[in-house]
């Protein structure tokens, strides 16, 4: 069977996801809505906002959609496939990657997550949630606990409503920031945790709601400057493998995570059929879950997807169907280093519609587009994080000098990325 496809996004992990998709023998039509430069070289892109249900909903009417892959978050807490599979404008079954509302509610919301973990036993930070009536309360907590501060809206902030601080007083200022509306209705509720010390990591599965698949895992890198310096961004970079997550880390990822989340939603009877993306910190060897993302990462996507060999396509139709019982997804032993090029003045003011020069000499580097426009047949510049740039290589070391010994041969006005991606994971101690 060829399956017509529709891709839901725009960025740099939709462009990965299409990348992989495109590959497969069971692939029919390819559309993408909206898509960008890059993923509408590969599918038939649909002008259009990913909010917009009716126009998804007519899309998949129109096309003979059979499959529908949701990239970014949104979609899916605003209760996007309950919306398609409930209506009754389709004409024959909808196979949709990605979670119900029901099942969303692990990214739309950190207390509904941070409660989740603890009727199932899984590794959190301790914690506690206060709302806006409660902002005394909430200061008391926070000035009883030790520095570092994390402080949280509870609601989807888009991957800014986190805010870590040394500081006392900038940590009250951030609270009374959010309860005062900063990320609007995401900050009506707060979680306050303690700070966990360790190295952060990302790990994947694809779910039928019963099993998984292991996906490859990947680090990424938030901060803008090099030596995680400056303010937290989308994303800087990222790499897998990950040297520390070795088989007797990985088993404690899956006995005391991964298999009581999974079972934990089964109980609680959401039918979850998509990716799961768990953020992690390894303190001292032991994993405890930062967050769950009901989708997959960016940029750790751009590092992931290379890293798999089998047919992606294939296990997200056995995912959406209920079933991965016959899967098996084959991870490559290459490592892959992705680095960001962004706009300069990013993640704060930048310009937009700057000429990208120097493509053509990027092979062989693969070129996910994630900030990106076409004006007058040219590719510009219209967002923070602009192009991801992915090398494959027989280590770490070869992957990082592939990708930074071409990445200066691309421009744009104002480019800019961090030159120190990867060299953590290669100076990890006791790496092999």
């Amino acid at each position: 069977m060829k399956y017509n496809v529709l891709l839901l996004g725009s960025g740099g992990r939709e462009h990965a996801l299409a990348w992989k998709i495109a590959q497969s023998p069971l692939l029919g039509n390819f559309y993408a809505l909206p898509g960008n430069p890059g993923i509408n070289s590969l599918a038939t892109g649909i002008p259009g906002s990913v909010g917009d249900f009716d126009l998804i909903l007519n899309t998949v009417v129109e096309k003979d959609i059979d499959m529908v892959v949701c990239g970014p978050e949104d979609p899916l807490v605003g209760g996007l496939r309950d919306f398609l599979l409930s209506s009754p404008g389709l004409k024959k079954e909808l196979l949709f990657v990605g979670p119900g509302r029901d099942g969303a509610e692990l990214e739309g919301s950190k207390d509904f997550a941070k409660e989740f973990m603890s009727r199932h036993g899984i590794p959190t930070a301790a914690y506690r949630t206060f709302s806006a009536g409660q902002k005394d309360e909430a200061m008391d907590f926070l000035r009883g606990l030790r520095p570092p501060y994390v402080v949280k809206a509870d609601g989807l902030a888009a991957g800014k409503g986190v805010i870590i601080s040394p500081d006392l007083k900038e940590a009250e200022a951030a609270l009374d920031s959010i309860f005062g509306g900063r990320f609007g209705s995401a900050g009506a509720k707060v979680v306050i945790e303690e700070y966990l010390d360790g190295v952060e990591v990302s790990y994947f599965v694809l779910t039928d709601g019963h099993g998984w698949l292991m996906l490859p895992e990947a680090k990424d890198y938030k901060r803008i400057g090099d030596g995680d310096k400056g303010p937290n961004t989308g994303g800087m970079g990222s790499v897998s493998p990950v040297p520390f997550c070795d088989a007797d880390f990985t088993s404690k990822v899956v006995d005391r995570i991964i298999a009581p989340t999974v079972r934990g939603l089964e109980s609680e009877g959401m039918d979850y059929r998509g990716f799961i993306f768990f953020g992690l910190m390894n303190c001292g060897g032991d994993p405890y879950v930062i967050e769950y993302n009901v989708r997959m990462g960016d940029p750790e996507t751009e590092s992931v997807m290379p890293r798999i060999g089998s047919d992606l396509l294939a296990h997200m139709a056995a995912a959406a169907r209920g079933d991965l019982s016959s899967q098996r997804l084959e991870i490559l032993p290459q490592s892959a280093v992705t680095c960001i090029m962004v706009s300069g003045g990013y993640p704060d003011k930048y310009g937009k519609g700057y000429p990208v020069s120097g493509l053509e000499k990027a092979a062989p580097l693969t070129v996910f587009n994630a900030g990106t426009a076409l004006k007058d047949g040219r590719l510009v510049t219209s967002g923070g994080r602009v192009l991801a740039l992915t090398a494959l290589g027989g280590s770490l070391e070869e992957a990082r000098e592939e990708v930074y010994s071409r990445i200066d041969g691309i421009t744009f006005e104002g480019a800019f990325h961090r030159s120190d991606i990867a060299l953590d994971m290669i100076n990890w101690p006791g790496r092999k």
